[in-house]
């Protein structure tokens, strides 16, 4: 496939599946906002944080590796190797959830059953849920490697529609249910997702059920003389997986383990070190889940689109001068343009983001959120975006082209990071608060972006190109963004958030003024990035 055909593609593929994101969302949104009405703090805390961390960490130690690894490349590959390799995340994810069940169980603090009832069966569901989800991985996988622009995003969103009626419906009918509500949500969601995999793909069964196929030719075309368990063996393995991406997924794995801790690292502090209670981490998740919409609608679909583009364009592991010269353009302009895409959006949030917290959170959950530490954590988070936006696109080209010696050093890397991350967390934490969490996770993402940066200046060092410009927006643009976080953070202290309804217009109107000025002043001064958006 030609570079701009998959450039081509790949646009279409994050575009749509932001689009589609944001389409569904906002009828999540919608429904999430009615069912806070109807939950107590204490067991949206269990289930966003507890639970969700347990589902979470399963998936991801099972699958993250795989993704990465049979991912990278191009399309023209031996499938059956690939496939078969990621029927291994299900056996995977088995040992997972049954060893972390069993911590959750016997090893966690338990909340009050007159609290949050039937826990036991919230662990046990969560634990299933994630096996059922990596029964879909090798149609996932084949989906995003063959750019189906719309399958994945239409069967995730679909699911996660029905999850949030049926949970809904749930509340609203069996409230005294507790967490057989969320139990039976989850995986009706994990069941129907994979459904909607398996009848899009059914092309490529015979590809994904490829494991007994393999043994069955091995034994019917060995020499009778040979024909012993041994001999079988052998072959079997040398023909079961491409040893090459088993090697490689071998490095993604480590790594993969410490990305889990950086990624979810005050999920675990909450839960293994007891720093906030049921009802406070219920708050903080919630503050967490809206602060990080933005990151899951457009930095995630960006994320996952530009590491297939970069891994198809440019090859892993070799340096700059031995890439086809056209790639390199091609891959540095996008590069430079995503980062400055990015930047922009996670500045506009920044900038907004601090002055419209305390509001968002009262139309959002009432009292329960604005009051208390709510606003000032979503005015942090704010700052986090920002970060979160670089560090999706920097490490989705880093982590595209290094070659397994390269992943391997950065583990050790991500080792030390891991451990200081928790140390930061904790102590943070003692220290202001939940407030804390998004402190150590600025800290967290800022040192990954720094590595990220320092790999990419390296890698470009001998061409003539220079995509980290891309990370400096013009000087009268950053003036605008300063002109309109000053108006809109006066014109909260004198219209928001009790004054009234027309008040809250008033400061509505004022920030809808600053940011149609910020946007007319992007399309003056950001040309090249405008004319990328809009062509592809």
């Amino acid at each position: 496939m030609a570079s701009q055909d998959v450039l081509s593609q790949t646009t279409r593929l994050a575009s749509s599946s932001a689009l589609l994101q944001v389409l569904f969302r906002v009828v999540t949104f919608g429904l999430n906002a009615f069912t806070l009405r109807y939950l107590s703090r204490e067991l949206i805390g269990v289930v966003n944080v507890r639970l969700t961390l347990l589902y979470s960490t399963v998936v991801f130690l099972a699958r993250e590796a795989f993704r990465r690894a049979c991912l990278s490349g191009s399309t023209k590959r031996n499938w059956t190797k690939t496939i078969n390799l990621l029927w291994l995340t299900v056996p995977l994810g088995v040992f997972w959830s049954i060893f972390l069940g069993l911590v959750w169980l016997h090893l966690l603090e338990v909340p009050d059953p007159s609290v949050v009832p039937h826990y036991q069966a919230g662990v046990v569901a969560f634990g299933l849920s994630a096996i059922i989800e990596l029964l879909g991985e090798p149609f996932w996988v084949l989906a995003q490697a063959h750019l189906f622009v719309r399958l994945k995003v239409i069967a995730e969103s679909f699911s996660v529609v029905s999850k949030c009626i049926l949970t809904v419906i749930l509340v609203v009918l069996y409230p005294q249910w507790g967490l057989y509500i969320f139990s039976l949500a989850q995986v009706s969601f994990l069941c129907s997702l994979f459904y909607k995999f398996l009848i899009h793909l059914n092309f490529y069964l015979p590809l994904t059920f490829s494991l007994l196929n393999n043994f069955g030719e091995l034994r019917e075309n060995a020499p009778g003389s040979f024909n012993h368990v041994y001999y079988i063996s052998v072959l079997f393995l040398q023909t079961f997986v491409n040893w090459k991406e088993a090697w490689l997924t071998w490095s993604f794995f480590k790594q993969s383990f410490l990305k889990q801790i950086l990624t979810e690292g005050e999920r675990y502090v909450m839960t293994f070190l007891n720093v906030l209670n049921f009802g406070d981490q219920g708050v903080y998740d919630i503050v967490n889940n809206l602060g990080s919409l933005v990151a899951r609608f457009i930095f995630l679909p960006i994320e996952e689109s530009f590491y297939v583009f970069f891994a198809k364009v440019l090859e892993r592991g070799k340096n700059v001068k031995d890439q086809k010269q056209d790639d390199v353009a091609m891959a540095a302009n996008v590069l430079e343009l995503l980062l400055k895409l990015v930047l922009l959006i996670g500045l506009t949030i920044t900038v907004f983001g601090y002055a419209y917290s305390q509001l968002a959170l009262d139309i959002y959950g009432g009292s329960m959120l604005s009051s208390g530490t709510g606003p000032d954590l979503l005015r942090c988070y704010s700052l986090y975006v920002l970060f979160l936006a670089i560090n999706g696109v920097t490490e989705c080209f880093t982590f595209a082209l290094m070659c397994k010696e390269e992943v391997d050093r950065y583990n050790f890397v991500m080792l030390a990071l891991s451990f200081t991350f928790l140390c930061i967390s904790y102590f943070l934490t003692h220290w202001h608060g939940s407030i804390g969490f998004i402190l150590a996770n600025c800290f967290n993402m800022g040192i990954r972006i720094a590595h990220s940066i320092h790999y990419i200046y390296g890698y470009f060092k001998e061409s003539t190109y220079r995509p980290l410009t891309g990370l400096l927006p013009s000087l009268f643009l950053i003036l605008v963004y300063i002109i309109s976080g000053v108006i809109t953070g006066f014109s909260e202290i004198f219209f928001c958030c009790d004054k009234g309804w027309m008040a809250r217009l008033i400061h509505i109107s004022m920030g809808a003024l600053c940011f149609a000025a910020t946007i007319v002043t992007m399309f003056c001064t950001e040309t090249k990035l405008i004319h990328f958006v809009r062509s592809q």
